[in-house]
């Protein structure tokens, strides 16, 4: 047995409970180390296919993995020399238009699950929502109706028996359906087993551009049946984006323009988090160098050792590229197109940490450039030892049929992959996100434990201002931008996800995927008091600048979100509540309706934090004053108490008073209807940017509709359900957003959808 490893508690907990291999009674077997020894000889002994000795290469593979420098992704961890022997993470699967074709997706992607794999569709083959059936001379469901048994499939398989099942659900902007399918998550009970995406064709952001409207084409004929208005769409996509993240959108056509072999098709869907473009029955093998182990020196004074970077790139080529001939494919037509173009997807983590240790910004124009050269090198030297694993093992067998003018032994090379657990393996930070914490509490068992980000607890130790009330403060909150105990320079260097304006974290994302060969999971962070207008503007910049596709989440904006920053835990709180103070001066709108005993006045103002107060006047013709001022109060004061806007109105809309049935000329059912409806278009308004303290636009006549057809007994759209603040179900510790999943750093615990 080989020395144990420098592992964080963190880590050993992970691999204890997902990774190691357990005996029949479910013990423990295997040590780290000897998890690494057996997939490094698992995989080196590719090799003997090709008349290669395979030994040396096992102990390269073993070192870069044991210490940390690059790991693959989970299901080659835990399944390499194991019964499954699936290797890999993310599979894409046609839904034809038929009964018998969308079954056997159904069933093929149970068995992907089961195998430990995630799946992605586009559900843009299938015909529209009462579009005619030949066979049975009935009308079709539509995409959205059969995602929903796709979903139920999911909730009865776990992946391998150790993650829940993950689906990536797509459908064309310009399918007949579209609408349906961008709102199809806006109640949380629906599709958890799914993250969707809209793909955005090029005919429509040009019609966007336009302002004018685009064809909707019936997949059974390719037929146009209708016409949108771009604007419109695009508007809703942001709507439900900012209420609760999805859907996210990928820019199709793009992706197509660096599909490598055309001639085998269009690329359709992507993995469930989205950093994996394939086309029908593709797979891809993900691995991840630890870019933190790439730089030497103190911080402020360390440089990027591209020498060990190079050597660290060959080796997980080799290591990737033999991954496809160990795996086991769950479906002969996925072991077909993987073995025909032998795709794999090096990406990287620590690039946080990376640009902590050279002092760098993450928010700044020099760690974009960073970016640039740093994944520059990694394309160049992965596609240089693909090239020579051509000559030596030959091409992948569909390179006739690629764009390529020389061999490569892989049709793609790069990915930037989310890294959830793997990265907490290798005690560093995801991916290409930011901080998402510097510190947090950690329960075990009856005691709680602060942990620190190791570089900041390294340089505030030797720089003497890690105190431990410093620690307490810095627990308890998102950012240290306003502790001014610490030094300017360390908090230039250390921030975190909400510190960073949006437009850093694509800018980012741009960098990056300048030289992907696919696609780059990247998740931008609002703070919870974003607007819709800075979704939209995400959105534009990332087409501008080159990304394949976004994901946003708004802190705070499900009903589940995690206690993980200042913005949610305003939200809610299981205990000690407490209300904010009213600022000197707010700013808001006073909106004028007819009730059913006169004229109500409603007051609605914000702060910067938002709606912070509420009150209410009659009008001469009397009413119940005493009912809508302690109305008022009571919402004032549950406002101010940090819980979600959705959960007031929705207790206040719909409520019923006997004055307001008998009057035709009523514009709302009762005063607490006329309360909970003002809030919510002041919040819609607010939302858009239409309230600040210069320009106040408050449009009543929205405000009258909405009443006069609640009056009629219209009630309306349905708000999401109530839910406690998203903690991690197995350990009750934080979670953080990571490329359309969410992922505890503490027990390793994760889930997509």
């Amino acid at each position: 047995m080989k020395d144990e490893l420098d592992l964080t508690d963190n880590a050993r907990e992970i691999l204890k409970a997902r990774y190691l291999k357990k005996n029949t009674q479910g013990e423990l077997i295997e040590t780290p180390a000897e998890m690494f020894t057996r997939v490094a000889e698992n995989i080196a002994s590719a090799n003997t296919e090709y008349g290669e000795p395979w030994e040396e290469d096992a102990e390269k593979f073993y070192q870069v993995m044991s210490r940390l420098e690059f790991l693959p992704n989970s299901p080659t961890l835990m399944n390499a020399d194991n019964d499954l022997q699936q290797l890999s993470a993310c599979f894409v699967l046609p839904v034809e238009d038929s009964m018998e074709g969308i079954f056997d997706a159904i069933k093929n992607s149970a068995l992907i699950h089961k195998s430990g794999g995630g799946t992605g569709f586009s559900f843009s083959r299938l015909r529209p929502k009462n579009d005619r059936v030949k066979s049975t001379g009935g009308v079709a469901s539509g995409p959205v109706s059969f995602m929903k048994i796709f979903d139920e499939a999911t909730n009865t398989v776990k992946q391998g028996g150790k993650r829940r099942g993950a689906n990536m659900g797509v459908l064309r902007v310009d399918h007949p359906d579209i609408r349906n399918f961008i709102t199809c998550k806006e109640e949380e009970s629906i599709l958890n087993n799914f993250n969707i995406s809209v793909a955005l064709t090029d005919k429509f952001m040009t019609a966007l551009q336009n302002e004018s409207d685009y064809p909707l084409i019936n997949p059974r004929n390719g037929e146009e049946v209708g016409r949108e208005k771009a604007e419109e769409i695009f508007d809703l996509i942001v709507k439900m984006a900012h209420k609760n993240g999805e859907p996210g959108i990928i820019f199709l056509d793009r992706i197509n323009a660096d599909n490598p072999t055309p001639a085998l098709g269009n690329i359709e869907s992507t993995n469930p988090c989205g950093e994996q473009p394939l086309l029908p029955y593709e797979a891809c093998n993900l691995g991840s160098i630890n870019l933190a182990k790439m730089v030497q020196g103190e911080i402020g004074q360390a440089r990027i050792y591209y020498e060990k970077l190079e050597e660290t790139v060959r080796i997980a080529v080799k290591f990737l590229d033999n991954v496809i001939d160990m795996s086991e494919f769950p479906l002969p037509e996925i072991d077909r197109q993987v073995q025909g173009n032998r795709k794999i997807g090096l990406g990287v983590m620590g690039y946080s940490d990376m640009l902590i240790k050279l002092g760098i910004p993450y928010n700044s124009q020099e760690a974009v450039q960073t970016a640039e050269n740093v994944m520059s090198f990694i394309q160049e030297k992965a596609r240089e030892k693909s090239h020579e694993l051509a000559k030596s093992r030959g091409p992948f067998p569909n390179y006739p049929d690629s764009v390529f003018d020389k061999p490569y032994r892989n049709a793609t090379t790069t990915t930037i992959a989310p890294t959830g657990s793997i990265s907490i393996i290798a005690g560093t930070s995801s991916g290409i996100e930011p901080l998402f914490a510097l510190s947090f509490k950690r329960n075990v068992l009856d005691d709680t434990f602060i942990e620190v980000h190791p570089i900041f607890a390294k340089l505030g130790q030797k720089r003497g201002f890690l105190e431990q009330d410093l620690l307490e403060k810095i627990a308890e909150k998102s950012s240290i931008q306003d502790l001014a105990e610490i030094p300017a320079d360390v908090r230039e260097i250390f921030v975190t996800a909400h510190d960073i304006k949006p437009e850093w974290h694509i800018k980012t994302q741009a960098a990056f995927q300048k030289y992907v060969d696919n696609a780059v999971s990247k998740t931008v962070n609002f703070r919870h008091q974003a607007s819709r207008s800075e979704v939209r503007e995400v959105y534009e910049l990332a087409y501008e600048l080159g990304c394949k596709g976004v994901t946003i989440y708004r802190d705070g904006s499900r009903s589940e979100q995690v206690l993980t920053t200042e913005d949610s835990k305003k939200q809610k709180r299981q205990s000690g509540i407490t209300k904010r103070p009213r600022p000197t001066v707010t700013v808001g709108t006073t909106e004028k309706t007819l009730i059913g005993c006169g004229k109500l006045y409603i007051t609605i103002n914000s702060d910067q934090e938002g709606i912070c107060e509420v009150f209410t006047t009659t009008g001469k013709g009397g009413g119940c004053h005493a009912q809508s001022e302690a109305i008022s109060r009571l919402a004032s004061l549950v406002l101010r108490s940090g819980i979600a806007i959705e959960e007031v109105t929705k207790q206040l809309k719909g409520i019923r008073c006997e004055a307001a049935m008998i009057r035709n000329e009523v514009n709302n059912l009762s005063c607490p209807d006329a309360i909970g409806r003002a809030i919510e278009i002041f919040k819609e308004n607010a939302d858009n940017g239409n309230i600040d303290a210069t320009k106040i636009q408050h449009n009543s006549e929205i405000v009258k509709k909405k009443a006069a057809q609640a009056a009629r007994g219209i009630q309306g759209e349905t708000t999401r359900q109530p839910g406690k603040l998203r903690s991690c179900p197995e350990c009750d510790n934080i979670l953080e957003s990571d490329g359309g999943c969410v992922v505890c750093r503490s027990c390793g615990w994760s889930r997509c959808g």
